[in-house]
């Protein structure tokens, strides 16, 4: 992989976990000489993972919607800022721009960009990898949840092998290149 998209919050949350999983992803990406995508931000999650792969020399490309850019929180050091005009643009370019997605804690915005990239890769429109990085367990009540929607029947249980899911950020990378995407079926109901 080339390229990584991350998906995270725009605040660190109240686990100073999650702020060091964030630094450990950034420099393990800018050690393997993978680019990280992320939304342009200077803030939270998302400042902590850039700074963390900027310091280690890592080329980091930030995807921001003018409006934001306006509000003066993008990220002054990025290799590369792109200022599209809508929030539909920079998840568009996000997920044209990248060879896989890693989500990290965070919001309610996290877990739409998730839920996006996951229902395209059920519905085959990309077959990258998804990973998900469970730091501190954050991502716990999310995989009962999961397991609760097989159990009703409303999500296909081979759908989980298109997630890769780890605490530790350097293997998590390592699983993603080797992602083999599971042959595409036509599930009744789901």
């Amino acid at each position: 992989m080339r390229r990584i998209a991350v998906y995270c919050g725009s605040s660190t949350g109240r686990s100073d976990i999650y702020e060091q999983e964030s630094t450990k992803l950034g420099k393990a990406l800018a050690e393997r000489g993978i680019e990280l995508i992320y939304g342009g931000g200077a803030v939270g999650m998302m400042g902590v993972t850039a700074n963390a792969s900027l310091s280690a020399g890592g080329k980091v490309t930030g995807i921001m919607p003018r409006m934001l850019q306006e509000r003066e929180i993008a990220h002054p050091m990025l290799t590369d800022l792109i200022v599209v005009d809508s929030m539909h643009e920079r998840k568009s370019r996000m997920a044209d721009m990248a060879d896989g997605f890693l989500i990290l804690p965070g919001g309610a915005g996290t877990m739409e960009e998730f839920f996006e990239v996951f229902t395209w890769a059920q519905l085959g429109i990309h077959k990258k990898p998804i990973g998900i990085l469970n730091a501190d367990n954050y991502y716990e009540p999310l995989l009962t949840m999961f397991d609760h929607m097989i159990r009703e029947g409303f999500l296909h249980e081979s759908y989980l092998s298109m997630l890769t899911i780890g605490r530790d950020s350097g293997r998590l990378i390592d699983m993603m290149e080797q992602y083999d995407p599971p042959t595409m079926q036509r599930y009744v109901n789901d």
